[in-house]
């Protein structure tokens, strides 16, 4: 049976075009390192990969979380230690305070705890990053507020606690939270704090030795509750790294099962290529031979 010119041209003209499209996708992966970069290159593959990098996004964003919950501890934790260190001198004062009896030593001790309680209610109302650290979910709130000033018109005489009742939490996993800000109840124990410091001043101001003792007690309490603070805050920090080591492993996990999804076998794909590039050369010479004598057969 002889094949037309025609129908024989029509063949080869597809071979060629299947060998070319071959070829190009060969050459474009030894390139590109890339087995799959077009959903129509392997639709299953491709489906898997987009799920996994729908995953690779969402732990990122926990990362992001993390981060920004790390930083938010990191400067929480440096306050409670300044009202730490206040509260050490305060135990100190009251103790010195009860064996003093000259009226100008304890004039100066109350000046100093006025200092204190100033600096105690500045670090309450410190902000990071535009957000009150010890407002709750009230972050735009000022959280401490201070009592209208005594009579003469400079001394804090009481301070309130107006933020929120919860912490405010951050995302750091699927379906874990954790909050580096502080809650209603231990913010209300700052402010329990700084009105024990004013009970401190009024108490070395007036030289009354038993209010000293009584507010004594009271700022031990409050030490206590500040122990238990930063012990809470450092908690906290242990769990975020923690949670910062998981997201990273996670994220690597991901990534390599991208790579054995998208990655392209280097050695093998190079041998196809070779293969695929000599049958297109020898399809071409092939149709140029046979066309020829086709040609041939036709002009006798």
């Amino acid at each position: 049976m002889r094949v037309t010119s025609s129908a024989f041209s029509e063949a080869l003209t597809l071979q060629l075009q299947r060998l070319g499209q071959r070829q190009a996708q060969l050459q474009n992966q030894v390139s590109t390192g890339l087995r799959i970069t077009d959903l129509s290159d392997d639709p299953a593959a491709m489906g898997r990969v987009l799920n996994l990098q729908a995953e690779v996004k969402q732990i990122q964003q926990y990362a992001r979380n993390n981060a920004a919950a790390t930083s938010v501890s990191s400067v929480t934790y440096s306050a409670v230690s300044e009202l730490k260190k206040i509260s050490d001198r305060a135990g100190e004062l009251c103790a010195l305070g009860g064996g003093l009896t000259s009226g100008d030593s304890r004039q100066a001790y109350a000046a100093e705890t006025d200092q204190m309680i100033e600096q105690a209610l500045q670090i309450g109302n410190s902000q990071y990053n535009g957000n009150y650290l010890f407002a709750g979910t009230k972050t735009d709130t000022q959280p401490f507020v201070s009592d209208p000033p005594d009579a003469s018109g400079e001394n804090i005489t009481s301070v309130s606690y107006q933020g929120g009742a919860s912490a405010l939490p951050f995302d750091i996993g699927e379906g874990a939270s954790v909050s580096p800000y502080t809650d209603e109840a231990t913010n209300k124990q700052f402010a329990d704090f700084i009105n024990n410091l004013v009970s401190l001043r009024d108490a070395l101001t007036s030289g009354d030795n038993t209010a000293l003792t009584q507010v004594n007690t009271r700022l031990q309490t409050s030490e206590d509750n500040l122990l238990s603070t930063i012990s809470g805050i450092g908690a906290v920090q242990t769990r975020l790294e923690s949670n910062d080591t998981q997201n990273q492993a996670r994220f690597a996990s991901l990534q390599s099962l991208t790579s054995q999804e998208t990655d392209v076998d280097l050695a093998p794909t190079v041998v196809k290529l070779t293969q695929t590039q000599t049958a297109y050369q020898a399809a071409l010479q092939s149709g140029a031979q046979i066309l020829q004598t086709s040609l041939l057969d036709y002009l006798k």
